[in-house]
């Protein structure tokens, strides 16, 4: 076997774990534990270079809309370098209220919360509540669930709550969800998740260059062959 052929092998194998690992991350993110055991949650898993390149450009469009979101231009460049991207949803917490009234959101009882007026989805707000905390919180275990397993696997992780509001304005995930976080994994030899620069969305064009011309390849190959 070539050298040239072993590394091209390699690299796929690299990628076929990744995927392999998304889909049991996601399995056991679904039987981590819910509140009162009924279904809560989902999780949508990113493995095409497109789609994940689509959200991290939806996070840096976001960065631009609030002073305080600055960070959420790194958080893109280092989920580019991501062989997946975990979406993982809480899809009862805007509309559904608990009815325990456990007074978690700041309401005297889940039916004030119910009736209070939401945000509205405009440029600079990231998640449209009020909502209910205590079915938010559910998204703990089922996070908590996909950072065990994954360190058990071996497999390299970083959590952003930008990448989840961005699949919410890019309508990926279920209709009424109200809270949503994203888990970006990575089979490679240096975790593109750790020990980052603050300036690493400056330094890290290369990255960003090489996925776009990735994905505009095959089409000028097509227009222009």
């Amino acid at each position: 076997m070539s050298v040239e052929r072993s590394i091209r092998q390699y690299e796929e194998d690299r990628r076929e774990a990744a995927k392999i690992a998304a889909r049991l991350l996601l399995a056991s993110a679904t039987t981590s534990p819910r509140v009162g055991g009924v279904g809560e949650c989902t999780v949508q898993i990113l493995d095409d270079e497109c789609d994940i390149e689509d959200l991290c450009q939806s996070v840096e469009q976001m960065a631009g809309e609030n002073e305080k979101w600055d960070f959420f231009k790194r958080d893109a460049m280092m989920l580019r370098d991501a062989d997946a991207v975990l979406v993982v949803t809480s899809i009862r917490c805007l509309t559904d209220p608990a009815d325990i009234n456990c007074n978690m959101c700041g309401k005297l009882t889940c039916e004030y919360q119910r009736l209070a007026p939401k945000l509205t989805p405009e440029p600079g707000i990231a998640y449209t509540g009020p909502l209910c905390l205590f079915r938010a919180n559910n998204i703990s275990y089922a996070i908590e669930a996909i950072i065990s397993t994954a360190r058990n696997m071996g497999i390299d992780y970083g959590v952003y709550w930008s990448a989840g509001a961005a699949a919410m304005r890019m309508a990926i995930v279920p209709k009424n969800t109200g809270f949503c976080l994203a888990v970006g994994i990575s089979v490679t030899e240096k975790s593109p998740f750790r020990d980052i620069p603050k300036d690493y969305a400056d330094i890290n064009e290369t990255t960003m260059n090489d996925r776009i011309i990735k994905r505009l390849w095959p089409q000028f190959r097509s227009i222009y062959s």
